[in-house]
């Protein structure tokens, strides 16, 4: 069949040690450090809930290169968010989380940029917040590391620098919900599929980024992601 228009390109993640990973989907988890629930305003271990970004949001920044994103238009508390990113290489749904590891194909460090200000605009008037989520250049995003080099990551120190001064901190062990859980209940409300990517929430500390500004976050056995504001 034509096609009546462009097809868009597809998204594309490299993989340490060759090949690349073609993104379907982009699933981020809410609140899922216990810290940045608290100053979100949020208490307790309440249910996972998700939110989604469209896969061309995903910006791939190469190991050793400093990746740029541009400042978005509407906003003026344009916020970073790291997070642990796992790569699914086998769909399902119904999945266990005793048998969520089957699912992974690896992981990587990821950011989830934020328009702070129309987020919270947004969930005043009682509206979804895609707005401050869902737009171009929002989820940057380092190499993937296949599960058979890292092992399981559970536990291990999370940070992110913004021009060299230490603005979140937290470790793996922290997620209120772990990757396995996440995936048990993602999995009960959609089939996932090979080459989706989830974001599974960001420890506390979270704040806003100026242009020019380098943000620069590490995750153990993941290396580094740097990104600066353009």
């Amino acid at each position: 069949m034509e096609l009546v228009c462009a097809a868009p390109a597809p998204v594309l993640v490299p993989v340490v040690g060759g090949g690349a990973f073609p993104v379907h989907r982009v699933y981020c988890v809410g609140r899922n450090y216990a810290e940045h629930a608290q100053e979100m305003g949020h208490t307790g271990r309440e249910p996972p809930f998700f939110f989604l970004k469209p896969a061309d949001t995903v910006v791939f920044v190469a190991d050793g290169q400093t990746g740029e994103i541009d400042y978005p238009t509407l906003t003026t508390n344009f916020h970073h968010e790291i997070e642990l990113v796992v790569a699914i290489g086998v769909g399902g749904s119904g999945i266990r989380a005793a048998d969520a590891l089957r699912h992974f194909y690896g992981y990587a460090i990821g950011l989830d940029m934020t328009r702070r200000d129309l987020q919270n605009d947004m969930k005043k008037q009682g509206r979804p917040w895609c707005i401050g989520k869902a737009f171009e250049q929002s989820a940057p995003i380092g190499p993937i590391h296949p599960l058979a080099r890292t092992g399981e990551l559970t536990r291990g120190p999370i940070t992110l620098q913004v021009d060299g001064q230490l603005k979140q901190k937290g470790d793996l062990s922290d997620l209120i919900w772990n990757v396995a859980e996440t995936i048990e209940h993602l999995s009960a409300a959609w089939v996932l599929q090979p080459g989706d990517l989830i974001y599974t929430g960001t420890p506390a500390g979270v704040g806003a980024v100026t242009r020019g500004q380098v943000m620069e976050g590490r995750i153990e056995g993941l290396g580094e992601l740097r990104v600066r504001v353009r």
